[in-house]
């Protein structure tokens, strides 16, 4: 931690410098599928995880997590904000990894905006100078809040853009609804995921490079109808499992829905990096035993 904070302050062109001369790989390699370790939620002010509200703010012990993660065997690569990507580039963590820069942070955890989710992350131009691979963004529409049309508008330009740089964006779309308590909450009934699969499918001018990132319906069962939906490839979305038994739950989701044609792979983050019992590599390696 205090190396880089050192070279921050004295040496700030070595980020640029590390990710020119990373090396880098394909997308998708040779098994065809995906395995991506997530780490966006502290841009956005997300910062729990398994019971803890503030397990995230640690960054040394946030990094030494995926660290560990990134080092174990079917690990292709990490989604997360540039803060997050520069401190791994100076660790020298991201060799041969897949690198997804993080997109839109702008709608904050329980913020009245949360919505109206501005592109605050990295641009198109930032993900091809930084010689990164992917982009990903979140898409929540609410029916009841206007807010969701500017990120709808912003999300359909930002495809546009990765498009014309021939570079991959992942778009992570929802169905949402305030509770009578002002929480908003995501809908993952089949209907409200086959809706927001649908809307996101259709945004830009091209969907040539645009990948889905998608939860698992409450009904598993329901899964196999609702990636019917569109052809785009897709990977499922792993948030925090809440537990010991939150967590086998969430393996059990994914076995099933990673047989379907249309989904390649998988993003997941809290549930591997703060597993219940703390072994990091036992998660990922069970996750990665899934595919």
């Amino acid at each position: 931690m205090g190396e880089i904070v050192r070279t921050r302050v004295r040496h700030p062109e070595a980020v640029a410098e590390a990710a020119a001369r990373r090396k880098r790989r394909d997308l998708v390699g040779p098994s065809g599928r995906l395995m991506i370790v997530a780490a966006d939620h502290p841009a956005r002010g997300a910062l729990g995880a398994g019971g803890d509200p503030l397990a995230m703010a640690d960054r040394a012990d946030l990094l030494g997590r995926l660290c560990e993660a990134l080092s174990r065997p079917g690990v292709d690569g990490v989604l997360a904000t540039a803060d997050i990507l520069d401190d791994l580039l100076l660790l020298g963590a991201l060799e041969d990894k897949v690198v997804m820069g993080s997109m839109n942070r702008g709608g904050l955890a329980g913020a009245a905006f949360e919505l109206d989710d501005r592109f605050t992350g990295h641009r198109p131009e930032d993900i091809e100078r930084s010689g990164f691979d992917a982009g990903k963004l979140l898409l929540r529409v609410d029916y009841d809040d206007p807010g969701s049309l500017a990120t709808l508008e912003a999300t359909a330009r930002a495809v546009d853009a990765m498009a014309a740089r021939r570079l991959p964006v992942f778009v992570e779309p929802f169905l949402c609804r305030r509770s009578a308590d002002g929480v908003l909450r995501n809908d993952l009934g089949a209907d409200a995921v086959t809706r927001s699969i649908a809307i996101a499918s259709g945004l830009g001018g091209t969907s040539a490079y645009t990948w889905l990132k998608v939860p698992v319906t409450d009904d598993p069962d329901d899964m196999a109808r609702v990636m019917e939906t569109s052809t785009l490839p897709a990977v499922l979305l792993g948030g925090d499992a809440g537990g010991a038994k939150g967590t086998d739950t969430a393996y059990e989701k994914w076995r099933g829905a990673l047989r379907l044609p249309t989904v390649q792979g998988l993003v997941a983050g809290r549930t591997l990096l703060y597993p219940p019992d703390g072994d990091v590599a036992g998660a990922v390696d069970t996750a990665v035993g899934l595919l």
